[in-house]
């Protein structure tokens, strides 16, 4: 039996790296990150016509309904492209927290929209998955208030999905009164996130997350898996590019890729990552088929390749020495998008204790202690 990406799939994520590649060179990226918003549309447009939008939208709204590996695909082909344009939120989560949770009314109006490119809604959740004591969001009335921080695909949004402390949804026009944006500084210039502050801000919620609470945590998982790919295919490309650079580099008259402890390197990159695709296929998949399995692999995939594709990007700077550190090659591009990644929707630590809770690790732990004393030692009767 063969265990593997789809010829479909495969050629997906070869198209849509061929086209990073012809429209998003580094060069590009560069002006990109120096504020070149313009170039951003063109790419984003290009990547519309490529059919990113539809991919999680059911057909009967306009869409192309297939299933969370296409779209990790996508987004894997996206991180290896370093690529400046919403997705994640946008064409992701948003749609999935849609057709959870939403009324037919509410799925006639925003998902053939979304699939169409007419539409690009943000996600705003971090009230959910990490809520901070001077930040909060509230509900009531049929207004919201508060704010949300590190809000994904927000910037220049025609709506947004937000979410209060309990995990219920509401949707949000952004063209509303009493809602302001605020671009975060963060490390990766290649995608912005954004702080939103809610005052007496009209919302309609999404009335089946109301009604099961697991419907936010299956948005998040897909978000987990999807940020996980986008890490992988960053990864890759620095994998790549570090093997290619110890083939041309010469020391002592060497190639310096056959120097022993060089080589080492390379080779610890490959046998940590070359896993990891295997992981991320298998977590998409569990999301639609093995419904029992889905929440633990989404949070083991998003902690465990948020470590590995920071270890292959440390590693590959390392390998091309005091370059790996200039803006010429544009490592860093790669390297910051990973940071960005590992820290979105929960850090490893966050994450794997999530994953602990449900394996009811934690009870367990807790049984373990009983009759121990503070620190472990067993209590002497």
């Amino acid at each position: 039996m063969y265990f593997g990406l789809s010829e479909e799939q495969v050629s997906l994520q070869e198209t849509i790296k061929k086209y990073l590649e012809d429209q998003a060179p580094l060069e590009v990226i560069k002006e990109i990150a120096a504020g070149d918003e313009l170039k951003t549309i063109e790419i984003h447009k290009g990547l519309l016509d490529l059919g990113i939008s539809s991919l999680l939208v059911p057909e009967e709204f306009g869409g192309l309904e297939l299933d969370l590996l296409f779209a990790a695909v996508v987004s894997t082909a996206l991180g290896s492209g370093t690529a400046p344009v919403p997705f994640i939120g946008a064409y992701v989560m948003a749609p999935l927290a849609l057709n959870l949770g939403g009324n037919r009314s509410q799925k006639e109006q925003w998902l053939p929209k979304i699939a169409s490119g007419e539409v690009l809604m943000g996600i705003a959740i971090s009230e959910f998955i990490g809520a901070r004591e001077d930040s909060g969001i509230n509900f009531k009335k049929g207004k919201v208030n508060g704010r949300a921080l590190f809000a994904i695909d927000a910037k220049n949004s025609d709506a947004l999905i937000v979410s209060n402390k309990a995990g219920q949804l509401f949707l949000v026009h952004t063209g509303s009164s009493g809602i302001s944006q605020t671009e975060l500084i963060t490390v990766d210039k290649t995608r912005i996130s954004t702080e939103i502050l809610f005052k007496d801000v009209k919302a309609e919620i999404l009335p089946e997350s109301e009604k099961d609470l697991g419907i936010i945590n299956k948005v998040i998982d897909a978000g987990r898996i999807m940020l996980a790919a986008d890490s992988l295919g960053a990864a890759q490309v620095m994998l790549d590019k570090a093997i290619a650079y110890s083939l041309e580099r010469k020391q002592f008259g060497r190639q310096i890729g056959s120097f022993q402890a060089v080589k080492h390197m390379c080779a610890e990159m490959v046998a940590e990552l070359e896993p990891c695709n295997a992981m991320v296929w298998h977590a998409s998949h569990c999301q639609e088929n093995i419904p029992h399995e889905a929440r633990l692999m989404a949070c083991h995939t998003k902690a465990h390749i948020s470590e590995v594709s920071r270890e292959v990007s440390k590693t590959a700077i390392e390998v091309h020495g005091g370059m790996g550190f200039t803006d010429e090659l544009g490592l860093h591009y790669w390297f910051k998008r990973i940071g960005l990644n590992r820290q979105l929707l929960g850090s490893p630590e966050l994450v794997r204790e999530e994953a602990a809770k449900i394996q009811n690790f934690d009870q367990a732990s807790d049984d373990d202690n009983k009759g121990n004393d503070e620190v472990g030692n067993p209590l002497v009767v």
